[in-house]
């Protein structure tokens, strides 16, 4: 009966093989008609992956996984591709100058990763945004998952500042050799300002939410209120002054009277909210020295004149990577820091780039701020997420992103995603609605 064996033994291994590939093709044909979950997937292992947490490469297998998906899904239903000219073209030019960039310099993994969430994320959450989130139903999805980060960093931040560190998770948050700012609201990005960032920018969208009635009663008072309270435990000026700056322009300039009062009741909330904090001894000593603190503004004064002075000299191209940082070290003699980091996005580019970046940021940030502009009488999705109204909201919302810009370098890839999501939804949108208004 031997030679039955090698019968039983290909019978076994087609079984084996349909119990893999049979869920595995049913899992895949459910992504490709929900692509919207892999964006959303992909954006959450960003929000728990930064880059000193060493947990593989579990945020590189998803963007790729991301990028399968969505191209098989445009093949099988053919469609054709949409390039945004007006954003890809400047952030195309910009891909390429920065990986001219690294290019240029010795290999380190470090350079690599900054890159990639400078640049490389960008441009891949603007271009599969506009395809995965192209329904109302995919576009909800995607504004419940930024209310429950909103809920979850708002909620971390506050824990912190009140000293109940035992109820923080992921728990590599509280580890003080991970990351920078260990004195401040930090959350899972283990810096304060990409975190201060998150916060603002979602905090926006909760108000829009707020406006739609999206988000309403208990859950809407509970989550707005905590917002103003995680922003001052970032300790961090940059995102306050955003933050105030952020919610003064929408109390002004909103078209919705519900987002007018919901935005200067926000205001009046975080001035409650600042004077409750500073009755506490534990809590007013740090914020108070936080903000008498000299030493980083000595430290970045320095920095930025020896960077004005080194465009002055390379005013069109720039200087090249691998000789900035010692450049630097002869420029400000004073201070002996692992790396310089110029704490001025713009500062950089025209350091790094020249002219040539400054300009290619620019129109990037220009074209950004046009996605919201209004080209037909009648807008598609009123009432839906990132509807016509809406289009008040983006260009506070890029200020924020702006004004922080004027404090770090936006290296932070989980902001550079979920900005340039919202970003390509918005362009899916207008596309939409002008290839609607064309055929009426």
């Amino acid at each position: 009966m031997n030679y039955l064996l090698p019968q039983a033994a290909t019978h076994r291994s087609g079984h084996v093989a349909q119990w893999i590939l049979v869920p595995s093709f049913r899992t895949l044909h459910r992504l490709m008609g929900s692509p919207h979950y892999l964006v959303v997937m992909t954006l959450t292992i960003m929000l728990f992956r930064p880059p000193d947490v060493q947990f593989y490469w579990i945020d590189r297998i998803a963007v790729g996984a991301m990028l399968i998906v969505i191209f098989l899904r445009s093949m099988w239903l053919q469609h054709s591709l949409h390039w945004e000219g007006t954003v890809t073209l400047p952030l195309a030019s910009l891909l390429l100058l920065g990986l001219w960039g690294v290019l240029t310099q010795p290999y380190e993994a470090q350079v690599w990763s900054v890159f990639a969430a400078k640049w490389i994320v960008p441009f891949i959450f603007f271009h599969t945004a506009a395809y995965a989130f192209d329904n109302p139903t995919s576009a909800h999805r995607l504004e419940t998952f930024m209310l429950l980060v909103l809920g979850y960093l708002s909620a971390v931040a506050i824990l912190f500042l009140a000293g109940q560190t035992s109820m923080i998770w992921p728990r590599f948050i509280l580890n003080e050799e991970l990351g920078n700012h260990v004195d401040r609201a930090r959350g899972p990005f283990l810096n304060a300002v990409a975190n201060g960032v998150t916060l603002n920018i979602l905090g926006l969208i909760a108000l829009d939410s707020f406006r739609r009635k999206r988000l309403r009663g208990i859950s809407a008072l509970v989550l707005l209120a905590a917002l103003p309270i995680a922003i001052l435990a970032t300790k961090t000026r940059a995102v306050w002054i955003a933050f105030a700056v952020s919610i003064s322009v929408l109390s002004f300039i909103a078209p919705s009277l519900r987002l007018r009062r919901a935005s200067r009741c926000l205001l009046i909330a975080s001035g409650l909210g600042i004077l409750v904090a500073l009755s506490f001894s534990d809590i007013r000593t740090p914020l108070t020295e936080r903000l008498r603190e000299r030493d980083p503004l000595e430290f970045r004064r320095d920095l930025y004149q020896a960077g004005w002075a080194m465009f002055l000299e390379k005013p069109l191209a720039g200087w090249t990577s691998g000789t900035i940082q010692s450049e630097l070290a002869k420029r400000v003699p004073d201070f002996s820091p692992d790396q310089f980091i110029f704490h001025n996005t713009y500062l950089e580019f025209a350091v790094e780039h020249g002219t040539i970046g400054i300009a290619l940021y620019a129109w990037l940030m220009v074209d950004l701020f046009r996605l919201c502009t209004r080209r037909s009488g009648q807008q598609s999705g009123d009432g839906d997420f990132l509807d016509g109204q809406f289009r008040i909201v983006w260009p506070v919302l890029l200020m924020v992103y702006l004004i922080n810009a004027r404090f770090v370098v936006m290296n932070y890839q989980f902001v550079n995603g979920l900005l340039f999501t919202i970003a390509g939804t918005l362009a899916a949108r207008k596309r939409l609605d002008l290839a609607s208004s064309s055929t009426c």
